[in-house]
């Protein structure tokens, strides 16, 4: 295993990321000898979440497709010029596998180890596989699902599938709770409001709760909130709170979700397919605002498999928002006073949760490295 080195491909947001994170630091684990490199995109928070690492990185110019003249163009450009750099990391390596972690990033690297005749592997973390999946899958010799709607889909096409959860960071494994709240300053004796919107923040999110503060002012004897707001959007949240009367801590991000979400005692947020696993393992109760917008309407799906097994609360992100703070509150007022609830959402949160999908996975990487890397033309 000396000279084989696995790339992973993927970014664009930490849902791409994270997953692929983990099953490296795995893969790091079990197998030292083992080199580990990153593609990604160019976006900042690709930088900023590797950069934590001890991977090495490489930023790819990869655009996502378009049909628009422009955008078609940028993506056919973007592509080749992907395709170029990948290739030449790529052939330093003596042996290699290829991960797609989806999105534009993955495609690109996926298309040169095709080529190459690298195998390749895929992440499908949502239970709707995205369009670089569905197009990936035909080359891949295994993909790693979270659901087993997302396994049925490739197994119908003709593609391994191995339903083993969404891979997460090492650190949801043996979470401290204190060990945010004291890196936060929290105050002990509170309870803890989390409100996330995932690594790029979630507008409505940030404006509803804003909407809420003046109510939420009755829980200030026994609650606090954390609010992770977002790099776009901190100052006018920050603004929000200037009279808040419920102790508060606004930031734009936080690298220790483990802890954070550990101590959480009510999160709302959105439902990515990595911040619903985070939550089912956190043990975390949990109020959904999946986002709207996307056309297969996934985030909804994602969450309706915590709902299913009682762990949390669906809230339509509803365009209107009078509408949308109505509803949030009235859900959001019973599970702040009822503590037995949360704690029963809890408990079905670990019913749920798959913690070793990240070891699973790592340990078929290694196996197809084995089993396939010996038989692929050695790279000049």
């Amino acid at each position: 295993m000396r000279d084989t080195c696995f790339y992973f491909a993927g970014g664009g947001t930490g849902g791409h990321i994270y997953p692929a994170i983990a099953v490296a630091e795995q893969i790091a684990g079990i197998e030292p000898e083992a080199e580990i490199h990153f593609f990604c995109s160019m976006r900042e928070i690709d930088k900023r979440i590797l950069g934590q690492t001890r991977f090495a990185y490489t930023p790819l110019p990869a655009k996502g497709f378009s049909v628009q003249p422009k955008g078609l163009i940028e993506f056919i450009t973007s592509f080749r010029e992907s395709n170029r750099i990948a290739r030449d990391v790529i052939r330093e390596g003596k042996d290699a596998v290829v991960i797609g972690a989806g999105g534009f990033v993955s495609a690109s690297v996926c298309w040169v180890a095709h080529r190459l005749h690298v195998p390749i592997a895929l992440l499908n973390v949502d239970i709707v596989p995205g369009r670089a999946n569905k197009i990936l899958a035909r080359w891949a010799d295994e993909v790693f699902v979270q659901f087993e709607e997302a396994g049925r889909y490739f197994a119908q096409r003709g593609t391994k599938a191995n339903v083993v959860g969404c891979p997460l960071r090492s650190g949801f494994k043996h979470p401290d709770p204190n060990a945010a709240s004291m890196q936060l300053g929290l105050d002990e004796q509170k309870k803890i409001l989390l409100i996330t919107g995932a690594s790029s923040g979630a507008q409505n999110i940030n404006k509803t709760i804003c909407s809420l503060l003046e109510k939420l002012s009755a829980f200030a004897d026994d609650w606090q909130i954390v609010h992770l707001t977002g790099l776009a959007n901190y100052e006018h949240v920050l603004s929000g709170y200037r009279n808040a009367q419920i102790r508060h801590t606004v930031l734009t991000y936080f690298d220790d979700m483990p802890n954070l979400l550990a101590a959480a005692d009510l999160v709302i947020g959105r439902s990515g397919a990595v911040s619903v696993a985070e939550y089912a393992v956190a043990g975390a109760p949990s109020i959904c605002m999946p986002y709207p917008y996307h056309k297969d309407r996934h985030q909804y799906l994602n969450a309706g498999k915590l709902v299913e097994a009682g762990a949390a609360i669906i809230i339509d992100d509803l365009p209107d928002e009078k509408d949308r703070t109505e509803w949030l509150w009235e859900e959001l007022e019973e599970l702040m006073r009822d503590e037995e609830k949360r704690r029963q959402m809890a408990k079905a949160c670990r019913m749920v949760a798959r913690p070793d999908a990240d070891v699973k996975i790592a340990e078929r990487l290694l196996e197809i490295a084995n089993e396939k890397v010996s038989k692929v033309p050695k790279m000049s």
